[in-house]
């Protein structure tokens, strides 16, 4: 339902323009002529050294695995996996499928632990958010006025984030756990599908204990701890000290704790899978709670459009620029991540191509790389 998602973007854009309106354009561009220059510049330059540890992290994780691809091949890979995280209405996860993909493509290694891998990191990235999400809730209540709504929200998509985690690692403890996951899968597959059901069904079950055990392994390796888990916390504190640089090019005096809150905050609303990367709702709220903060309405507004324009748009510009490297089979992946109402039938029949020792085919990639 592509219709759909350009009706979500279309919503996201109205909502960031009303808000700008109000607060004024003319003031905004003001704004904007006096702003550091070279501070921008630096807050450019954490937000791709955040993508770089973003790699390494995969990088390490992909290593615990037994799949051995270096940091440079995985590079342009997260580039595009975050590209097509901002731009779907799927809780900023819509690029992960997509990167598992890739990975599997390009390095021959079966999907279900190339996938497993990307779990696992978009897991170890959430770890550190729940907790700073935690804080920012108790923060945000005590020292911000907000409507009782706006906490109901970021406390049921805290609730949601770890009832999620919560799932995937106990599909790893409990083995009929896991069974009764895959029997629900395949349930749905019969009620929806008919074609091949029991070959079909097979290659679901196959995929699915191969990606327990894969994430298993692991799970229980000293390696995520000791390195991939830190690492997360480490990216968390460049993301909020990019949008505090931001706001020091702007001649903003506030405290990093309450950027770190407002940031969190907004961060918790943009994985509300309705606006494709929160487009409109993110920027509004940082606007409005920053204003509260006690900086001016025309500064919120310019510091947010420019530390959007670096963490968002321009990271989505990357990755939608690396896309054609990888040819048109990548963009037919990534077209379901954009139909909320595609089945997981569907969704297993994106991956018909993949072979049963697990290797991915693609004619249009194999013949521009011969």
């Amino acid at each position: 339902m592509k219709h759909k998602y350009v009706i979500f973007l279309g919503l996201s854009f109205v909502i960031l323009g009303v808000m700008l309106y109000f607060v004024g354009i003319d003031k905004i561009i003001e704004a904007l002529e006096f702003a550091d220059l070279g501070l921008i510049a630096l807050a450019v330059v954490v937000q791709i050294f955040i993508c770089y540890l973003y790699t390494v992290r995969w990088r390490i994780i992909n290593g615990v695995a037994k799949i051995d691809v270096s940091v440079k091949k995985l590079l342009p890979m997260t580039f595009v996996g975050l590209a097509f995280n901002n731009i779907t209405p799927a809780g900023r996860g819509g690029g992960e499928p997509v990167r598992a993909y890739i990975l599997s493509r390009d390095s021959g290694y079966p999907m279900e632990e190339t996938f497993a891998t990307v779990v696992t990191d978009r897991a170890l990235d959430t770890f550190p958010f729940i907790i700073l999400a935690i804080l920012t809730i108790i923060g945000v209540t005590f020292y911000f006025k907000v409507d009782t709504w706006l906490l109901v929200v970021m406390i049921i998509a805290v609730i949601a984030i770890i009832a999620v985690l919560a799932i995937l690692i106990y599909m790893v403890l409990n083995e009929k756990f896991s069974d009764k996951v895959s029997d629900f899968i395949i349930s749905l597959l019969r009620r929806f599908y008919k074609k091949n059901s029991e070959s079909l069904e097979h290659k679901v079950f196959e995929i699915i204990k191969g990606f327990q055990d894969t994430l298993s392994v692991m799970l229980n390796k000293g390696n995520i701890v000791k390195y991939a888990l830190p690492l997360s916390f480490v990216i968390w504190i460049f993301e909020i000290l990019r949008v505090y640089i931001v706001f020091l090019a702007f001649g903003a005096n506030v405290s990093p704790i309450i950027i770190g809150e407002v940031f969190i905050m907004a961060s918790l609303v943009g994985m509300i899978p309705i606006l494709p990367g929160g487009i409109g709702a993110v920027d509004s709220i940082m606007i409005v709670f920053y204003a509260m903060a006690g900086i001016s309405t025309s500064i919120s507004a310019a510091a947010t459009v420019i530390e959007r324009l670096i963490s968002f748009w321009m990271v989505t510009i990357i990755g939608m620029c690396i896309v054609p490297y990888y040819g048109k089979s990548v963009l037919d992946k990534i077209s379901f991540n954009s139909k909320a109402d595609q089945t997981a039938v569907e969704i297993a029949n994106e991956f018909e191509d993949i072979g049963e020792d697990g290797e991915v085919f693609d004619k249009d990639y194999d013949e521009k790389n011969k």
